[in-house]
């Protein structure tokens, strides 16, 4: 078999075998296949697309290209991942939620993609959290505190884990073979056994309409249905940023402020939604509503933070930090977005606002990139606020002044300001199941 044949065979837009796909996850995996030959095939994908039986064949190819967790002696394990967005802190502030309520959470998180960021990246802003332990390690964390939140690290996935890379870098993100088959195989490879799926939607998300976030939700559900993982899709509004924080360390703060109770609208209605499926699939309760009621409980007696406390105590984190969120690290520059006339806030681009970001140092433009950990955006007002003349829209913090004031530039050119009050739209969009 030839991989020539194979970028051949794709770029014609032939439908591959199954054969020909297991062929190249091995052989690229095993370093056989070069960077730019997996990019060659890769961005065929991307133009050409996959029907679903090579998505599926995919998605068990990468699952498959490493080891396969059993976490069977954990009990069993909901899983939950989002497509990705900017400001989505949900990881943070709900797993530790939903473990506190007695479901057993092992979940493996990736790094910033595109212009989305990552939830590794803001575990590995807390000092000392440690995202990359062994497998015994992480079933034993699960065991002791019933939490364990870590990188996509051990060998689980690694063709995704090389592949997840490569496209971040050739801009091949937005594809649905791509994004399915990299979100399942993690999903498959990681022993979870079922799957709650965050599908964001909008400017900010790689799915821009619901019609394109609906396919793909259905297509993750028949792959999980093909590895008898049950798995429900909530497709969530990503049109302006989740929240009021983007950026790492600002983050990891706004998160663990909603889990003392302090916390956003938005935040609060996509962490609602998501922990009822999964107190749902758990067994922990079929009715939708009154799981809701449970979870606001448990973020209002302090026992969802307490969990979260736990869970960076034992995976090495000072919780010093936690306890007093002044300790973590801040810009050097800490800039205001001034408006320029009185009105209510009618769009906030959540892309243009991820890659603000990004260029503040907050995110990747190549995979090498080191994170800067302070930088971000603080988004004071958003869609349907209104504004007066002189009042800050939002803080840029940086830590390179020309790029902070060019941030501020940028972003205040990204509020759009009318005169009428525009509808804000649903934080829930649709579920599928």
């Amino acid at each position: 078999m030839d991989i020539l044949e194979i970028i051949a065979k794709k770029r014609d837009k032939h439908e591959l075998s199954k054969k020909e796909i297991e062929y190249f996850v091995r052989e690229y995996t095993a370093g056989n296949i070069t960077d730019y030959q997996a990019a060659a095939l890769v961005m065929a994908i991307y133009i050409n697309g996959m029907t679903i039986e090579e998505t599926t064949n995919l998605t068990l190819a990468m699952a498959y290209s490493g080891d396969v967790l059993d976490l069977s002696s954990v009990g069993n394990v909901v899983d939950k991942h989002s497509t990705g967005g900017i400001g989505d802190k949900i990881t943070l502030i709900l797993m530790p939620i939903v473990a506190e309520l007695g479901v057993k959470v092992a979940k493996m998180s990736g790094r910033g993609l595109g212009f989305t960021g990552g939830t590794k990246d803001k575990l590995e802003a807390i000092p000392g959290y440690r995202t990359e332990i062994g497998i015994e390690e992480f079933k034993e964390n699960v065991k002791k505190v019933g939490i364990s939140l870590i990188g996509q690290t051990l060998n689980l996935a690694p063709a995704d884990k090389k592949l997840y890379a490569l496209r971040d870098s050739i801009n091949c993100t937005a594809n649905i073979p791509l994004i399915s088959s990299s979100i399942m195989s993690k999903k498959i490879a990681a022993g979870a056994n079922k799957i709650v799926l965050d599908v964001t939607c909008g400017s900010g998300a790689f799915m821009k309409n619901i019609k394109e976030a609906e396919e793909l939700s259905k297509t993750m559900i028949n792959i999980g249905k093909l590895a008898n993982k049950e798995t429900v899709c909530i497709i969530t509004n990503m049109d302006q940023p989740l929240g009021k924080m983007v950026g790492n360390n600002l983050e990891v703060i706004e998160a663990i402020e909603a889990l003392k109770g302090n916390i956003q609208e938005d935040v609060k209605n996509v962490v609602l939604e998501l922990g009822a499926y999964i107190l749902k699939l758990d067994g922990k309760g079929n009715n939708i509503e009154e799981n809701k009621k449970i979870i606001e409980e448990i973020i209002k007696n302090g026992k969802a933070y307490n969990k979260f406390e736990e869970l960076v105590k034992n995976q090495g984190g000072d919780i010093s930090y936690i306890q007093d969120i002044n300790k973590f690290e801040k810009a050097k520059y800490i800039v205001p977005v001034i408006a320029k006339k009185c009105g209510y806030i009618e769009k906030l681009n959540a892309e243009e606002v991820g890659k603000i970001a990004v260029n503040l140092g907050a995110g990747r433009i190549r995979k090498e990139d080191n994170i800067e950990y302070s930088v971000g955006i603080e988004l004071l007002k958003k869609v349907g606020d209104s504004v007066v003349q002189g009042e800050t829209l939002a803080y840029i913090h940086a830590n390179d002044e020309e790029k902070g004031t060019k941030a501020v530039e940028e972003l205040f050119e990204l509020y759009k300001i009318s005169e009428k009050r525009a509808n804000k739209i649903p934080d829930i969009l649709k579920i599928i199941i």
